[in-house]
């Protein structure tokens, strides 16, 4: 069965787009400048919720620690990945300009509210259940971030997608 036209487009575009931008956040200027200072606010914020919980822990840039552990939030696990993907997604998706954009946004949000999570959860294993912290470090919480990405993309289309359009147009 071939692809109909406007799946070969988004195809084509999603492929692009998700290249551009992995290739934008890993141009070294890019991560000095934007990267590592959205990284750095990332770890305040986990780390003002970590205090909110009654952890004592300190944040130097993008390092949050605590009497027993530390965490250092470095690329891959600050978000931007999942968020590049699900927004290459919307924005190569066939739909109004400003359904994409804000759903792009949207969705960036959602996903770094849940690396908040992500990253405490982290923090808080290493402290207590360090023997499971590198699986869910690298296996559980890698896969609930795409996951998630995928999902709300999902959603986002159930949305935004015409209802009753013809599926090879």
């Amino acid at each position: 069965m071939a692809l109909a036209p406007r799946q070969t487009r988004f195809l084509i575009v999603f492929a692009v787009l998700l290249i551009a931008f992995y290739a934008i956040i890993t141009i070294g200027a890019v991560d000095k400048r934007v990267v590592l200072p959205f990284t750095a606010v990332l770890a305040r914020i986990s780390g003002a919720a970590l205090n909110l919980i009654g952890e004592r822990v300190a944040v130097s840039g993008t390092v949050i620690a605590g009497a027993r552990f530390a965490v250092d939030i470095r690329g891959g696990c600050n978000g931007l990945e999942a968020v590049v993907f699900v927004c290459a997604a919307m924005l190569a998706f066939h739909a109004p300009l400003r359904k994409r954009i804000v759903g792009a946004l949207a969705a960036a949000l959602i996903l770094e509210a849940l690396n908040v999570i992500r990253i405490d959860s982290l923090y808080l294993l290493g402290v207590y259940h360090r023997n499971v912290f590198e699986m869910f470090h690298l296996a559980v919480w890698q896969t609930l971030m795409f996951g998630a990405a995928v999902f709300l993309f999902l959603i986002w289309t159930s949305i935004v997608a015409p209802r009753n359009a013809p599926a090879s147009t």
